[in-house]
Order: C-alpha cells, then sequence, then structure tokens
C-alpha cells in the first residue's frame, strides 16, 4: 500500500519536532506494508475529517483509504485533533 500526505497533512507533519517526525514515518511505513492496515485504526465518527485514524504516541492521523493508497488527510496532538 502506497501512503500520500495532502498538503495540510504535510505541513502539520513538518511543524513537528523531529523526533516525533521520525516516529510518524516509521509507524506509517509498518502500516503500509500490511496487507490489512485499516485493522490497526479506529473508524472515525465525524468521517468529514477522515473515515479512520491512527494513534502514533500523543499524535493521531486522520486518513482515508482509496485503491490501495492511505491518504493522510490530518495530524495533530490528541488535545487538539478533535477540535
Amino acid at each position: 500500500m502506497r501512503i500520500f500526505y495532502t498538503e495540510m497533512a504535510a505541513r502539520q507533519l513538518s511543524n513537528l519536532p523531529y523526533a516525533a517526525q521520525k516516529r510518524i514515518a516509521e509507524k506509517m511505513r509498518f502500516y503500509a506494508s500490511q496487507e490489512n492496515p485499516i485493522r490497526f485504526a479506529k473508524r472515525l465518527a465525524d468521517s468529514r475529517g477522515g473515515q479512520f485514524r491512527f494513534r502514533v504516541g500523543d499524535y493521531r492521523l486522520a486518513f482515508d483509504v482509496r485503491n490501495g493508497t492511505i491518504y493522510v488527510l490530518k495530524i495533530g496532538k490528541r488535545d487538539k485533533f478533535y477540535d
């Protein structure tokens, strides 16, 4: 499976501390290498910001899956992610 970061998600990722960027990138490579990465995700109640979310430490990643690609839509700390 491939990973695609939207412009907003890429900007949010670049604004994080380097250690968090590295951890998220490693975790996303792990998820993409799995046959069914959705089994590690939670479904979001409000799908306007993405259908699913991954948890990586204190950070959350909202995403959709289409045509074998994970589209990361939003990245943020848990305390502000759901606002």
